[in-house]
């Protein structure tokens, strides 16, 4: 969900969805962490909601795409940072089966709180409040780490995979699933400007209008799945690939650990 650190500098927009900077490409997210952890924190009770709405449905059919990234075997250990609600720690658990265990981790303890009621009587999972910068793990501990719709809130993209590989052994998997700006560029306009709409008026329904005018702003300047790429592989991961869903609004990223 958040990240840490002092922002990284590049384009973000506020919470009150005004330009931060302007960049053509960000390393991170330039809005301070403490204002994003509240944001999060607010629209935690009808965040799965919202998710369903603005997805028509489809987030569960991307999030079982990256559990199969994943490469989770029974027994395994698997981390998801910025965990959010649970909804991606709880597939992960499904892979890895009563005698695996799961490490929820993110900096809103909200969002925290729906996750530990959906998923709390699911053997073998852990909820933690924790910084995707500064995770509170072993190295090595794990056998994949993922990262869904979060890494756009770090305030490093780079740091945050590395922490992630930090955390996984060696041949293990770090997983990401986000949005992204699909192809060719008419598309993307017409995708940018339906998302820019649709998230604050859905948000309104919920009386959550403002905490969703930074969602669709929060791809401003995001790079682009290519670059993602190269950001996994700079932080150390190899073999790097990733294919585009739903055409192309979502990129779904994987790396092995050295």
């Amino acid at each position: 969900m958040t990240g840490a650190r002092p922002p990284a500098g590049g384009a973000a927009t506020g919470l009150d969805g005004q330009p931060a900077t302007t960049a053509s490409s960000r390393s991170g997210n330039a809005v301070p962490e403490p204002q994003v952890t509240s944001m999060f924190d607010s629209i935690a009770p009808v965040y799965d909601r919202m998710n369903t709405l603005m997805t028509a449905g489809l987030d569960g059919r991307w999030r079982r795409a990256a559990v199969r990234a994943a490469m989770l075997r029974r027994g395994g250990a698997a981390l998801d940072v910025a965990c959010g609600t649970g909804k991606l720690t709880a597939a992960m658990a499904g892979a890895v089966g009563p005698d695996g265990r799961v490490l929820g981790v993110d900096l809103s303890a909200a969002m925290l709180d729906q996750a530990r009621l959906a998923c709390g009587e699911l053997v073998g999972v852990e909820f933690r409040v924790g910084n995707a910068l500064a995770l509170p793990v072993a190295d090595g501990s794990f056998d994949a780490a993922t990262i869904a719709f979060g890494i756009r809130n770090l305030s490093s993209f780079e740091d945050g995979f590395r922490e992630m590989a930090r955390a996984v052994r060696s041949g293990g998997r770090v997983v990401c699933l986000e949005l992204s700006v699909p192809r060719p560029r008419l598309a993307g306009r017409v995708y940018g400007g339906t998302f820019r709409v649709m998230a604050p008026v859905v948000g309104a329904v919920f009386r959550r209008r403002k905490a969703y005018q930074y969602l669709p702003h929060s791809l401003d300047g995001f790079p682009a799945a290519e670059e993602i790429a190269a950001t996994m592989r700079r932080a150390g991961l190899r073999d790097v690939s990733f294919k585009r869903l739903a055409l192309g609004a979502v990129a779904l990223h994987v790396g092995t650990v050295a």
